[in-house]
């Protein structure tokens, strides 16, 4: 029995690290309950501007950053592409309240991943998570 317990633990994948970006703080607590839900998603950290943003991805290196389009300091666009030169293996999905397909183009100019529309987080935040 132990040794089938101990293949058990290995087959489990780690939780997916994820770093959540939005100057709204009722969005970021409703965000880290969503995921919180969520098998396979861990929240490491949350961030309300671009500076904090930048500097809890480069101490957290999450798996995944969800980044607001409309922060504080640099834009959540301007933010994602610095975040892609300092750490070019995480995944970057734009959370945003615009029409994400009008917004798009823009966001993979930058280096993100996608792009992800806040009014439908509940339905469309895990695929596109695990898209990335």
């Amino acid at each position: 029995m132990v040794k089938r317990d101990w293949l058990v633990c290995l087959a489990r994948t780690p939780a997916m690290r994820i770093l959540v970006a939005d100057d709204n703080k009722f969005v970021r607590r409703g965000i880290c309950g969503l995921l919180a839900e969520l098998e396979g998603c861990e929240v490491c950290g949350e961030a309300s501007d671009s500076a904090e943003t930048i500097q809890e991805a480069i101490e957290l290196r999450p798996d995944v950053i969800l980044l607001d389009v409309s922060m504080p300091g640099q834009n959540g666009l301007e933010t994602a592409a610095v975040l892609r030169q300092k750490i070019p293996a995480v995944k970057i999905l734009i959370i945003t309240q615009h029409d994400p397909k009008q917004i798009l183009p823009s966001c993979l100019e930058v280096g993100a991943n996608g792009c992800v529309d806040k009014a439908r987080l509940s339905c469309d935040l895990l695929p596109a998570i695990r898209g990335v």
